[in-house]
């Protein structure tokens, strides 16, 4: 029997929701490894909308379920429906979504809020010693929620411009948990607290590369439940 996974989104789109080839990325790798997925997302009004086309905020509302519902198909739940009890594992990809509606990551950086629904989703898998798989900037969620987790959100230095946010990894450790450099194909596991990572787009590389990684994060995921 598959293992059972909760894919937790954040919207629709790398500006404003979840980074839509991360979420596609993830979904092929999971049923690759013949896992039976539900996906989730909280049913609240996004941050903010952004034009993908100019960059730029645009003037309306959206709300995070309805626009996730587009990822993935219209086969969507409510976070806050969602029971660790009825599942093996839970994985969260990026994109600013995570950093603007899942948590204040965004605005706050290391002062941010999480979401409820987030929050005790993390907890209850965490409770449960039930794997937690995040990729891109939705590390930042374990490192708020677990003091003294081991994440990856790729390097802590910007080597040969490939790593633009590398400042996120000082923050992460101010938290007081610990960065652990790796690069855009490999993962982290954390085996105490049975976190895996990985930096998917926090690094500039090709997109095989970035599905390459956030594959081994799946791997590593569906080993730990």
């Amino acid at each position: 029997m598959g293992k059972r996974v909760a894919l937790v989104l954040a919207g629709c789109g790398v500006f404003d929701g979840s980074e839509i080839h991360e979420a596609s990325a993830a979904l092929v790798h999971l049923s690759r490894g013949g896992a039976e997925v539900k996906i989730f997302a909280p049913n609240i009004e996004q941050r903010d909308v952004v034009n993908h086309l100019k960059g730029s905020p645009a003037e309306e509302k959206r709300n995070v379920l309805v626009e996730s519902a587009r990822l993935a198909r219209g086969n969507i739940q409510d976070l806050a429906e969602l029971k660790a009890s009825e599942f093996d594992a839970v994985i969260f990809p990026g994109g600013f979504g995570v950093a603007k509606n899942l948590c204040s990551w965004a605005v706050d950086g290391k002062n941010c809020t999480v979401n409820e629904h987030v929050n005790s989703t993390l907890q209850a898998f965490h409770s449960a010693k039930k794997p937690i798989g995040l990729c891109c900037i939705s590390p930042v969620l374990a490192a708020k929620v677990f003091p003294g987790c081991e994440v990856t959100v790729g390097q802590d230095k910007n080597i040969d411009g490939r790593f633009p946010d590398a400042e996120t990894a000082s923050a992460i450790t101010e938290l007081g948990c610990k960065h652990i450099c790796k690069n855009v194909n490999e993962s982290h596991v954390d085996k105490a607290n049975k976190i895996v990572t990985t930096c998917a787009f926090m690094c500039k590389a090709p997109l095989h590369e970035i599905f390459d990684g956030i594959g081994t994060m799946v791997q590593e995921v569906l080993k730990l439940a």
